[in-house]
């Protein structure tokens, strides 16, 4: 497995190793040696999939907040996403950036560690996306940030009028109204 900080070097791109033959291919998607390696968490928790119907599905920007702050690993099973994370951490040189990569069924990761928004888009038709937690689901420690902030400004590969988003996303605050619990 490669392991590549991005331009928030504390978000991490996982490129899995694909052994290939004539049946398809396998891939080892998680080791804890590796994850040790990689600084990951020790242990992930939970497991959680989405299935989104239609290219533009937005999902996001979620997090958890402390005490159930969350990190995740997250893959896609089928398709291709367009993958954010949003820095929320006080006194972080990056704090209010975000990065993006775009994510398919072959052979990269993304690791998002607590203190980051995370959302993605689709950019294909039945779109799998499956994440490990490292902390449970706490409803109320759930929190999120528009897709669309103008604070942010993140380069959705989709138009407003195009996206297809649940209520709750779109009923997202704002990121200059929000008061990070997250330190650097």
């Amino acid at each position: 497995m490669e392991i590549t900080p991005l331009a928030i070097p504390d978000v991490l791109l996982l490129t899995c190793l694909h052994l290939y033959d004539a049946r398809g291919y396998f891939v080892e998607t998680y080791t804890r040696r590796l994850a040790d390696v990689a600084g990951l968490p020790h242990t992930f928790v939970r497991d959680c999939q989405s299935l989104s119907f239609k290219s533009g599905t937005i999902r996001g920007l979620h997090f958890q907040v402390p005490p159930q702050a969350q990190a995740k690993l997250v893959h896609v099973l089928r398709g291709s996403i367009y993958d954010v994370v949003v820095d929320l951490r006080i006194g972080s040189p990056t704090y209010g950036h975000w990065v993006a990569v775009t994510l398919t069924s072959i052979g990269k990761q993304l690791f998002v560690p607590r203190g980051f928004a995370h959302g993605f888009c689709t950019l294909e038709a039945n779109t799998i996306v499956a994440y490990k937690t490292d902390g449970y689901y706490a409803p109320e420690c759930e929190q999120g940030i528009a897709w669309d902030d103008p604070t942010l400004s993140i380069g959705w590969p989709v138009l407003p009028v195009g996206v297809i988003i649940s209520d709750k996303d779109r009923n997202l605050g704002r990121f200059a109204e929000f008061i990070s619990p997250f330190r650097y």
